[in-house]
């Protein structure tokens, strides 16, 4: 892999090469640990830290070269087996390899006090080297604590940095393809580049329905040839002059002309349709692509985390790792480090015996934990289970009845899946000690909350003598989700599939009331309803309908089930982020677009239950299934807000209909000015700076037109000077609002002030 190193300085091109160098030498080190006389492993150990000691030498760093010089003579005395790497010099290896890593983070101005070659901490690491084991040292005193540095063999060939390839080889330098070669881009442009992609996917859909619509225009035509060829037969018939029936044979061509030239383009939009189609999914797919990373990526400290971790407790464990090819989205797999972590540490203190006792139970005295990740069903399926104690049960239901958490006829009463739910409790432990790795009841909690945050799920299964397991499902990529988008209010949104407990349509006979509030009955449990409508900030009812539709959110311990208007299906929806500069928008998590191009906000189900459950301790939640307000002749006023912004469009739409206005939407000026055109609308909210047509054209447009010249219109935009809003004013606005000031009370008072109340008598 090649990079542009220009940038970088002397220091950091040696901390990139002891990166590469820890993960050959950490594994290297822990297999020759189970297989001391493996020589391929002694081979590639000694080769990477002789690369050490060449590229802290260069780099004039005296402490990195003792260090690294220890290690290789170490390594060199092990390959003619005058030397025996036993667990003790493993364990003072490791401790060179931590030593290296903490001089390459030195920072630059500090990086003197290492320019000596005997510091303090490098005479001890020495010592202790020359000391481990059973007696067996390395000859000719080569690193004993008072020695100088000497050079190995082939020493004075100093071996080049090779901060890209880490542990580059001359065989894989002589077959690497340059094709093959990466380059250093940042994860911002990545992400920009994932969301054109998607948008581009998307635009790409609009050609299926305009190719069906074309379709429906050749059909009309050949009905419209039809009748006129009834039409000239009848004329025929009745003896018409021989100039109409030149006029009419000539208009027959021109059709059939017509025909012919509207199949051949039809026939090429076809063509195109498949192949832009086929680009833009290609293209989509390799911007996914580039997010990923192989699972080893994020897996690399944990072989050396449990060797030692199961050494501090006493006990004999190895890490075995599958599925390390497997790609995994790059923020998925930065937020996985910690849960594995948590994971792993609970393996092998809470599930692995010691060595007596695994011997006592017919086990090898070196236990397995196993990391693997899959994909599976188009999730990342990864899972950790060990080959344990297993969790044991009635310590499970004894805890619950000694905190209190239940008694103990129910505790008894509850099954193996429900007992494990509650080692997710935050606080609950089943230790009655705390220790430095466990006993706070902190960490399966952890685990679970983040990944949920990642949109997935967590299960434990257990097996007494035999181990536990817990496996997680996550998505494939943060930047797509896959979700249920309903319509609310007439508008999308979308709920990810991840936070849905269930989906139900229900007839409202079943509706029950239940301490003041509405419920019904689903698998022996009550769910209270709520309108989806008046917690996302519109009416507080719902059209009347012969049946609901239900979105389930919640948890076993409060679920409520929102009502939305229907159902629109499953989509895989490319994830764009909201504008920072409008903060966190209540209940809103992020935007997206639909096939056909329309907006929709994907729904923050966590935020919305806080929502949901504030509403409900003040007593404030409404009833379901009514008719809406507003019959017998009145209507609310329509207003048409215009902005280029995702964002900022629906944050308006939203708070001009939570004052009971019917709003619409536009994505740019000239969208507005043929919406304006063609609805009737009592107002026009518009931004300033839009594509196509800005938002003074479109005022300008609307005051010359004599029949639109009457309705009002409000500017809204971060423009803030002066001139900025005598001209919008000049141009013929009512209003200027600027957006870094408004907020509900403002913008509302604006539009009230504008067109008065939101309904009016028909």
């Amino acid at each position: 892999m090649s990079e542009d190193l220009s940038q970088f300085s002397m220091l950091d091109l040696f901390r990139l090469e002891v990166d590469g160098q820890r993960e050959v030498l950490t594994h290297g080190l822990l297999a020759l640990e189970r297989a001391p006389d493996d020589a391929t492993e002694l081979e590639a150990c000694m080769r990477s830290a002789h690369s050490l000691k060449g590229a802290a030498r260069i780099v004039g760093l005296g402490a990195a070269v003792s260090v690294a010089h220890a290690m290789e003579d170490c390594f060199v005395a092990a390959q003619s087996g005058s030397l025996h790497l036993g667990r003790q010099r493993i364990d003072q290896l490791l401790r060179g390899l931590d030593l290296l890593v903490r001089i390459a983070g030195t920072a630059e101005a500090d990086a003197g006090q290492w320019s000596a070659a005997l510091p303090p901490e490098v005479v001890a690491f020495k010592q202790s080297l020359a000391d481990a084991g059973d007696g067996d040292r390395i000859g000719a005193g080569s690193i004993g604590a008072g020695s100088v540095v000497a050079a190995a063999p082939g020493a004075a060939d100093i071996s080049p940095i090779a901060p890209a390839g880490f542990a580059r080889r001359e065989s894989d330098a002589e077959t690497r393809d340059s094709r093959d070669r990466g380059l250093r881009v940042s994860a911002q442009t990545l992400n920009r580049l994932l969301g054109l992609s998607g948008e581009s996917l998307v635009e790409s859909r609009w050609l299926a329905p305009f190719a069906e619509s074309m379709l429906r225009l050749r059909r009309m035509q050949g009905d419209a040839g039809r009748r006129f060829n009834a039409v000239q037969e009848l004329l025929t018939a009745q003896d018409v002059d021989e100039r109409t029936q030149a006029g009419l044979s000539e208009l027959r061509r021109k059709m059939l002309e017509c025909e012919a030239y509207l199949v051949e383009r039809l026939g090429e939009l076809e063509r195109f349709e498949q192949r832009s189609s086929s680009v833009a999914r290609r293209m989509y797919d390799e911007a996914i692509a580039s997010r990923m990373r192989p699972f080893a990526d994020g897996t690399g400290a944990f072989p050396r985390m449990v060797r030692d971790l199961a050494h501090e407790l006493g006990k004999q464990a190895r890490l075995e790792i599958v599925g390390e090819t497997t790609q995994v989205d790059r923020d998925v797999l930065e937020r996985l480090e910690a849960p594995l972590g948590h994971l792993l540490r609970n393996a092998l203190d809470h599930g692995m015996e010691t060595p007596d006792e695994r011997v006592a139970a017919g086990k090898p005295a070196e236990g397995v934990v196993r990391l693997d990740a899959r994909h599976a069903a188009g999730m990342l399926q990864v899972s950790v289970s060990d080959d344990g104690r297993g969790i044991d049960l009635a310590r499970v239901r004894e805890t619950l009845v000694q905190r209190g958490l239940t008694d103990a006829d129910t505790a008894a009463r509850l099954s193996e899946s429900e007992l494990l739910e509650f080692l997710f409790l935050p606080g609950f432990t089943v230790r009655d000690v705390v220790t430095e790795i466990s006993g706070r009841g902190v960490g399966l909690d952890a685990v679970q909350a983040m990944v949920k945050q990642l949109r997935g799920s967590l299960r434990v299964t257990t097996e007494p003598g035999a181990g536990a397991r817990f496996q997680m499902h996550l998505p494939l990529t943060m930047s797509v989700v896959r979700a249920l988008v309903a319509e609310i209010g007439g508008e999308a949104y979308a709920f990810p599939l991840a936070f849905i407990d269930n989906t139900l349509t229900i007839d409202r006979a079943r509706i029950r009331m239940l301490e003041g509030r509405q419920h019904i009955e689903h698998d022996g449990q009550s769910i209270s309803l709520v309108a989806a409508l008046q917690v996302l900030g519109g009416s507080d009812v719902v059209r009347a309908q012969e049946t609901l539709p239900v979105v389930v959110i919640g948890d076993a311990a409060k679920r409520y089930g929102l009502v939305v208007d229907r159902f629109l299906g499953v989509r895989e929806l490319v994830v764009q982020p909201l504008d920072p500069r409008l903060g966190k928008i209540k209940d809103v998590a992020a935007g997206a677009l639909l096939e056909n191009g329309e907006p929709v906000l994907i729904v923050d189900v966590d935020d919305l239950l806080r929502s949901v459950d504030k509403l409900a301790a003040g007593g404030q939640l409404s009833r379901v299934g009514r008719e809406n307000v507003g019959g017998g002749g009145r209507r609310r006023k329509r207003v048409l807000v215009v902005d280029d912004s995702l964002t900022v469009r629906e944050l308006e739409r939203k708070l001009i209909e939570s004052g009971g206005f019917e709003v619409e939407v536009a994505v740019d000026g000239a969208d507005g000015w043929n919406a304006v055109r063609a609805g009737a609308f009592d107002l026009v909210v518009t931004d300033v700076d839009m594509p196509r047509l800005d938002g003074i054209g479109l005022v300008t447009l609307i005051k010359k037109d004599p029949r639109l010249r009457a309705i009002p219109v409000l500017i809204v935009s971060y423009k803030d000077r002066e001139e900025d809003r005598q001209r919008g004013l000049e141009a013929g606005a009512d209003f200027y609002l600027t957006k870094g000031s408004f907020h509900d009370e403002t913008l509302l008072q604006a539009v009230h002030d504008l067109v008065g109340d939101a309904e009016v008598v028909s």
